[in-house]
């Protein structure tokens, strides 16, 4: 749960992703995308999911995911996690 979270509130969801290359990321991004809606069909536009990431994600990857509402944490930047209210 975020540090400001209220009685009622969703705790955040992050999912862990690793890539050694660019290629099987664009595989996958879809993946991410279709988590995201099917968690706004079921708990509404309040719920959020992001990414924590670790390896090689280009633009295009990044790009998809943000059209989707998703963010992202990179591992190598871990205190960015301030910044979703941790």
């Amino acid at each position: 749960m975020r540090k400001n979270a209220k009685q009622g509130d969703f705790p955040a969801l992050f999912e862990a992703k690793s890539a050694g290359d660019f290629t099987n990321t664009n595989k996958r991004r879809k993946e991410e995308a279709v988590k995201m809606q099917q968690l706004r069909k079921t708990y509404g536009n309040k719920i959020t999911f992001d990414l924590f990431l670790c390896g090689y994600f280009d633009s295009g990857y990044l790009g998809y995911e943000a059209a989707e509402g998703i963010d992202w944490v990179w591992e190598h930047r871990i205190d960015d996690l301030a910044l979703f209210g941790f």
